[in-house]
């Protein structure tokens, strides 16, 4: 029984492209009590991986969170099986803005102590106790309620290209980050606001939803399906965009515009841009925002010493990323002091 991947990102490529059938790029999660997590990971693993389906897919006692990419001519036996099992019937189903043929090329279905890692440590505070859903009509009402605080659970990185309008948008490298601050800000306001939460596909809100609910507010709401379904809403039924620029996503799209808003600026010019990439040199592998003309320029690096490294050999180059010691200078969002225009 095949249990994990077999295929490299580089062969699943080629064989997607030689391939060329449509997929479907969708996200969902649910929070639930899983026994056993691993025997539940093993499951789905086999079932999708005879579906052809390919993705980022995380587990835990606490529920379950997906990111997936399911072949066009699949998305129906996809959702039978999910209607299988009793906490999925009917889940919400995230679909995409705008699909990829590539958003995902190998299928990563991972056991963790959290689907959503938030810190907390409090065996009294219980995540299916969340707050009241709203959908995009609503949610544009309370917005313009001057009694409501809407609050961005998202990262630093993801509400710098976009963020709904009037939004407060906690300056946090992590989810765990915001929750502290936000309470700490809000303290007052316990009782006589409406806290407004949205985040990518609804994950991150509905935790935090529980949480704040769990802290003594009264009032808390959050946009249900996130900003994915908030799209899909806003154009099925012709509502007034409240959402400024690109959402954010965690696939090799890196992000889907919502509105013709560049909110955004390149990190080393200063242009007004918004679009992501990973520093070429996979030492760094820094996320920024570089336009056109800077990564013409700097050949998709951060820097004058990036770039300097892209140039030696392979071998040199893997020297220089191997190593405990790099460990902190791989994969950061977006920090870095050369970094000219990073607001």
């Amino acid at each position: 029984m095949q249990l994990y991947n077999k295929m490299s990102a580089k062969e699943r490529a080629a064989m997607l492209e030689e391939a060329g059938e449509d997929r479907l790029t969708l996200s969902f999660y649910q929070y639930a009590h899983i026994g056993n997590p691993e025997l539940f990971r093993n499951h789905l693993f086999v079932a999708w991986n005879a579906l052809e389906v390919l993705g980022r897919i995380y587990v835990a006692h606490e529920g379950i969170n997906a990111q997936l990419s399911v072949p066009a001519h699949h998305f129906e036996a996809f959702k039978d099986f999910l209607d299988g099992i009793y906490f999925l019937k009917d889940v919400r189903l995230n679909i995409a803005v705008e699909h990829d043929l590539k958003s995902f090329l190998k299928l990563k279905v991972k056991v963790r102590k959290k689907i959503v890692a938030d810190g907390l440590n409090d065996a009294t505070f219980d995540v299916t106790n969340k707050g009241v859903h709203v959908d995009a009509l609503r949610f544009n009402e309370l917005l313009e309620d001057p009694n409501t605080v809407c609050v961005d659970m998202r990262n630093h990185y993801e509400s710098e290209i976009g963020h709904f309008k009037g939004a407060v948008t906690p300056d946090v490298d992590t989810f765990r980050d915001s929750l502290p601050i936000i309470e700490n800000d809000l303290q007052e306001h316990k009782e006589d606001k409406n806290l407004l939460m949205y985040c990518t596909g609804g994950i991150r809100c509905e935790k935090a939803s529980a949480y704040y609910k769990h802290k003594g507010f009264k009032n808390v709401f959050q946009l249900e399906g996130g900003i994915i379904e908030y799209a899909r809403q806003v154009e099925q039924k012709k509502l007034d965009n409240k959402f400024m620029g690109k959402n954010f996503v965690f696939d090799h799209r890196r992000s889907e515009r919502i509105s013709d808003d560049i909110i955004s600026q390149c990190h080393q010019c200063g242009a007004p841009c918004d679009t992501h990439i990973n520093c070429a040199n996979e030492a760094c592998h820094l996320l920024f925002i570089q336009c056109d003309a800077c990564a013409e320029k700097m050949q998709h690096c951060c820097s004058e010493e990036c770039l300097e490294v892209i140039q030696l050999p392979y071998e040199e180059q893997k020297k220089l990323r191997s190593g405990l010691k790099n460990s902190n200078k791989i994969f950061k969002k977006g920090r870095s002091e050369k970094l000219k225009y990073k607001q």
